[in-house]
């Protein structure tokens, strides 16, 4: 079997779930009701932070869960979707879409975050859209 490309891994259909937690882990305890969100879910909330602001992920995380009535959001499956969101923005703006038309994933993965050392847009790229953004 092929393996997904990006954009397929972004379009996913499957729901989120809330379920307890299964362990402590990441600022969470076991039980807490927990969000796991959806690929699309991370790309439409990183689409609607404002121009020149940014957001951490664990206050990403946060909100999410707060929106969707959960204690807390999965730091694995929020660190896996936005990889996918990052690559699947960066594979269309490859593909000819201005920085203005892709999901602007810089404003949650800056240039220290463990994630950008693995994008393929490398970390220039992120440190040029923040600098453009006056962003720290």
């Amino acid at each position: 079997m092929a393996r997904k490309s990006w954009p397929e891994k972004l379009a996913d259909p499957r729901l989120h779930e809330i379920k307890p937690a299964p362990i402590d882990i990441a600022g969470m305890k076991a039980g807490e009701l927990m969000l796991v969100p959806t690929a699309r879910m991370i790309d439409a909330f990183i689409r609607a932070i404002p121009t020149g602001k940014a957001m951490g992920v664990k206050e990403l995380r946060a909100a999410l869960a707060r929106r969707f009535r959960a204690q807390v959001c999965c730091p694995i499956t929020t660190g896996f979707h936005l990889r996918t969101v990052a690559e699947a923005a960066y594979e269309a703006h490859l593909d000819g879409l201005g920085v203005e038309a892709i999901t602007p994933f810089w404003r949650v993965i800056d240039a220290g975050a463990p994630t950008a050392r693995k994008l393929a847009c490398g970390i220039a790229f992120i440190v040029e859209r923040r600098r453009a953004e006056g962003l720290a």
